[in-house]
């Protein structure tokens, strides 16, 4: 399959990258950083989480921050919603798409959200039934796709099973995770072809850490099977919990500066984005985790 001529791409910096920050983000600065990757012409943005403020403190402030934005007509603002509580919270603030989550790991569900696969799905089915009803979009996240912190290496079988199980309660769109970052891109491919035997080239993205310094090469792999689709995070916003002092999501200036580089259209202004990048990172006093971008400011400041 040739490589596609344009990719979208999900920026997840705001709630993804955010929610593992220790320090309180103020939602002042969260929609600044909404109002600055738009302004960058990402037209679909991972605002914020529904879940509950004991559990992640730092998106206690979803209601303000979804309030806060200055909308634009033609962006998707999503939100995360793990259960049907949550649901009826995010609904009152109209995301254009909800997102929910399930591991392709037994021992990660049982240790992220204590329960077993097959009754995360029960537990979502309410959720996915609900949003489709009012006409909200539903992209399901698939985690631990190639590799798992407890389980280890995870088989294509598995990611399978959990994009079937999916399909079967109406997600309309899956992503397939590389949670802790240890894919190659063989493994990846592999895992995108299990999730292919339910769901077209046109419903489903890559989502990849780079713990490994691998997130780069396994976009390429995938992008190369057709894939067009990925979530990506500003500043590479996001630690990996499960791999001490590891990064998290791979950075969207990264991603921007090598498909541009391969001649395919984004829609965003690589610059702003930087500027984007520039601004939480200084908020959070330190450099972006970007390679591009660290690279392209010290060229300015050249």
């Amino acid at each position: 399959m040739s490589i596609p001529a344009k990719v979208k791409l999900v920026d997840v910096g705001p709630r993804d990258g955010l929610q593992n920050e220790k320090a309180p983000v103020p939602a002042e600065i969260k929609i600044g950083l909404v109002h600055r990757l738009q302004e960058a012409g990402l037209k679909n943005i991972e605002v914020t989480s529904y879940v509950s403020p004991k559990w992640v403190p730092q998106m206690a402030d979803n209601h303000e921050v979804m309030e806060g934005i200055a909308r634009q007509v033609g962006i998707v603002y999503s939100v995360l919603t793990p259960n049907l509580q949550g649901y009826q919270a995010a609904v009152r603030d109209r995301p254009d798409e909800i997102v929910v989550f399930g591991s392709a790991s037994e021992a990660f569900s049982q240790k992220n959200i204590n329960c077993s696969i097959a009754e995360s799905i029960e537990r979502f089915a309410p959720v996915v039934e609900a949003a489709r009803a009012a006409g909200i979009h539903v992209r399901g996240a698939m985690s631990c796709t190639v590799g798992c912190p407890y389980e280890g290496e995870i088989a294509p079988e598995r990611v399978a099973y959990l994009a079937g199980l999916m399909k079967g309660i109406g997600v309309q769109h899956v992503g397939v995770a590389d949670t802790i970052g240890v894919g190659t891109p063989r493994k990846v491919q592999r895992a995108m072809e299990a999730t292919l035997q339910h769901y077209g080239i046109d419903d489903v993205s890559g989502h990849f850490h780079d713990t490994y310094g691998q997130a780069l090469a396994n976009t390429l792999a995938t992008l190369e099977m057709g894939v067009w689709q990925y979530d990506t995070s500003v500043a590479g916003l996001g630690g990996c919990p499960y791999a001490k002092g590891a990064t998290g999501n791979v950075a969207t200036e990264d991603v921007v500066y090598m498909l541009h580089g391969m001649g395919i259209d984004t829609g965003i202004d690589l610059d702003k984005l930087i500027d984007a990048g520039a601004y939480i990172s200084s908020f959070l006093n330190r450099k972006p985790n970007s390679r591009a971008a660290n690279a392209l400011l010290t060229k300015r400041a050249g």
